[in-house]
């Protein structure tokens, strides 16, 4: 497929997070864009003030004119829109090129050196902070995320074609249409069992993503997958070690095979993230990067939205947002949490995602939110699908050992917050849940 014949690119979920970085990347590149979404947002928003066209009412009428042609137009769909999405059916039925995201990805990846990252946890952190190394670096090269870059305010750091980077996704084995060069993975735990069935699929699928590799293959020490490996305080190639924290920032050395650096510096909390560090650095590294560009680089780092983002941080109260929606992303959430305000009473807000990762990890859910001095759920977000009976946000609060517990509505959210008294305050779950998080900041601050 040449992309360059291409003139029309029309997105079927165009305000994804994934799916929205592919449309910037092409209407940035000169391509028409437009599209699809089944509700307004900050993303469609932002898309719209780049003269993309969207509407929010699934009809073929609703296509514009010039996106009805055959041989110029190619469209572009994420495998989170339902079958039956009449769009997409007069796309397919009409003989239009319609791809996956994954697929346009690959295509667009196939023609430059691809630096993935891999990984139930971790990617989109990993993938930033290597996006930002290289930008920093004056590396020509763009890279495709899965977040909104701080440093960028958006999902796509634009930049040459001749490097990309780009998260490779394990949902639906999106990833093994990718060619990489050099790759690396974060973790291999279980996840996405509405496509895989067992664990051991889902692992079997990394494998065969870690074949595609031509190049450099780096993996977290311990993983099953045979490559260079990173980790903390381990036997590991790329080792961080002499951890501290100062000033709510952490300090750390490296030991690649071949060097050491000492006083590496991120802002973020959490040693999840000098995990994540040391990945992009190992990544980073292996493409040339020298040691002390990188070390430059992950000083400026800001962070991504939604992830650990401070929303309040003054003595007395905190806001704290994140994107957890596993149990491990949450405990990684709580372990920095704890770490910084050991001392304070500390309110986890989880709106659950999926009633089928729900259902597959209901009692690892429970013990991890029981962690949290005071929880209050939100109903189940459906996402893509449709209810499983019994699958409820009451039968997990049920389960959690905490006696201050509560289901709440969107409405009420406010007063319960207010009601509960927490000095930390942390807003959980990758579905809408980030879009009451304004509100809730607002009513704080008004509060106090």
């Amino acid at each position: 497929m040449n992309l360059e014949n291409i003139h029309n690119v029309y997105f079927i979920g165009i305000g994804g997070i994934g799916m929205s970085a592919i449309a910037r990347y092409f209407s940035c590149n000169g391509k028409m864009v437009a599209g699809y979404d089944k509700t307004s947002t900050a993303i469609t928003d932002s898309l719209k003030d780049l003269g993309i066209q969207i509407h929010f009412e699934d009809a073929v009428t609703a296509i514009p004119t010039e996106f009805k042609s055959l041989q110029n137009t190619c469209v572009v769909y994420t495998p989170a829109v339902p079958k039956n999405h009449k769009e997409l059916t007069y796309f397919i039925e009409n003989n239009y090129t319609v791809l996956k995201r994954s697929e346009i990805l690959g295509e667009i990846t196939k023609n430059s050196f691809c630096l993935a990252v891999a990984g139930t946890h971790g990617k989109t952190t990993t993938s930033t902070i290597l996006g930002h190394v290289l930008k920093e670096a004056k590396v020509n090269s763009t890279s495709f995320l899965g977040g909104i870059s701080e440093n960028y305010n958006s999902n796509l750091i634009l930049g040459g074609n001749e490097v990309s980077v780009v998260e490779a996704d394990e949902f639906d084995r999106s990833f093994l249409k990718l060619s990489p060069n050099i790759a690396c993975i974060t973790s291999m735990d279980a996840d996405h069992l509405d496509i895989y069935g067992e664990p051991i699929a889902l692992e079997k699928s990394f494998e065969e993503f870690a074949a595609k590799v031509t190049d450099t293959l780096l993996v977290k020490k311990g993983l099953s997958i045979a490559g260079k490996t990173f980790g903390i305080e381990e036997e590991a190639d790329y080792n961080a070690q002499n951890i501290r924290i100062e000033n709510g920032s952490y300090i750390f050395d490296v030991k690649t095979p071949n060097e050491l650096i000492k006083n590496l510096q991120i802002n973020l909390p959490g040693k999840h993230n000098v995990l994540n560090a040391v990945a992009a650095l190992a990544m980073a590294n292996s493409y040339g990067i020298a040691l002390p560009v990188i070390a430059e680089a992950l000083l400026s780092f800001k962070g991504i939205k939604r992830r650990f983002s401070y929303k309040i941080k003054t003595e007395n109260l905190v806001l704290i947002d994140d994107y957890a929606h596993h149990p491990t992303e949450i405990n990684a959430v709580i372990d920095s949490v704890k770490e910084m305000y050991p001392l304070k009473k500390v309110l986890g807000i989880f709106q659950p995602h999926l009633y089928s990762r729900t259902r597959d990890f209901i009692d690892d859910f429970a013990l991890s939110l029981s962690r949290f001095d005071a929880v209050i759920l939100l109903d189940i977000y459906p996402a893509r699908e449709l209810s499983i009976l019994g699958v409820t946000s009451e039968w997990l609060l049920n389960k959690i050992s905490l006696k201050e517990k509560q289901i709440s509505s969107k409405e009420d959210l406010v007063s319960n917050v207010l009601n509960s008294k927490a000095e930390v305050i942390v807003m959980l779950g990758a579905g809408d849940i980030g879009e009451l998080v304004d509100t809730v900041k607002n009513k704080l601050k008004i509060e106090n």
